[in-house]
């Protein structure tokens, strides 16, 4: 969980004002699968042109022990599919680092969307490395296909497969409501279309806008807390948030799970 130290920052300033691009230190996942998925990108250094770049949070690689553990959570909640159903989404997919390690686990494909055009480029990169390191090593899992899109969210359009979104806060308020309307109107056009009921799950961390989900009347919060880091993705984000001086870093993010069902 990334805490806000006291400051003396006008009221003005939002959180994503106060951080700094930093490049450094390499976190150990990448130096383990030589990918570049370490570093912090602010706001400000994201800028597209596109309008909503004014709610665009940071690129921050999520840790991947965070992600495994509450792809784990997820599955103690009985989704009505297996995992190998799923299509995991990666709303703000940055570098690509929870493609990554989603991609190790048996999900029926893996997307990441990104409207940054140099971070998606990084993000390719990465998974094509990814991909050639573990068809060298026949000791390595066999991987999720993956496609990286380079691409506003909100002009995405759901496969219609049992999809399980990830979010690791990478807008604010205004555009997850919007991607939440255009998930419901997706749905409503597969339903009518092939008389199907859509499954839909969400996996939040640093679930700063958790209250737009609980006050949804489609989506159903079945987890919330805080998950903690493995003792090194702890070290790693310890030295990385050592930099930006108004953060701290807690060794956990609050985390959150929600099922899409329905308006009753």
């Amino acid at each position: 969980m990334k805490t806000a130290r006291p400051s003396l920052v006008p009221a003005k300033k939002r959180p994503r004002d106060l951080l700094k691009l930093t490049t450094t230190p390499i976190h150990p996942f990448d130096l383990a699968h030589g990918v570049d998925t370490s570093g912090l990108v602010p706001a400000a250094n994201l800028v597209t042109g596109h309008p909503n770049d004014e709610h665009v949070t940071a690129y921050y690689g999520v840790a991947p022990s965070i992600l495994r553990t509450l792809i784990a959570q997820w599955r103690e909640t009985v989704p009505p599919h297996p995992i190998h159903d799923y299509t995991f989404i990666d709303f703000g997919a940055g570098k690509g680092r929870a493609m990554l390690v989603a991609s190790e686990l048996p999900f029926r494909r893996v997307i990441g969307i990104e409207l940054n055009p140099d971070l998606a480029d990084i993000a390719q990169r990465n998974l094509d490395l990814w991909q050639a390191s573990h068809a060298d090593d026949p000791t390595a899992p066999r991987l999720a296909r993956t496609d990286l899109l380079q691409q506003d969210a909100l002009t995405f359009d759901l496969p219609v497969t049992p999809c399980v979104a990830f979010l690791f806060h990478p807008f604010e308020a205004p555009v997850l409501r919007s991607l939440l309307r255009r998930i419901e109107t997706q749905f409503a056009k597969q339903f009518a279309a092939k008389k199907i009921t859509p499954a839909f799950d969400l996996l939040y961390v640093n679930a700063e806008c958790r209250a737009v989900l609980d006050h949804h009347p489609a989506f159903t919060r079945l987890f919330l807390g805080p998950v903690s880091m493995s003792p090194e993705d702890h070290v790693a984000d310890l030295a990385a948030i050592a930099a930006q001086k108004e953060y701290g870093s807690t060794g956990d993010e609050e985390c959150a799970i929600y099922r899409y069902t329905g308006r009753h």
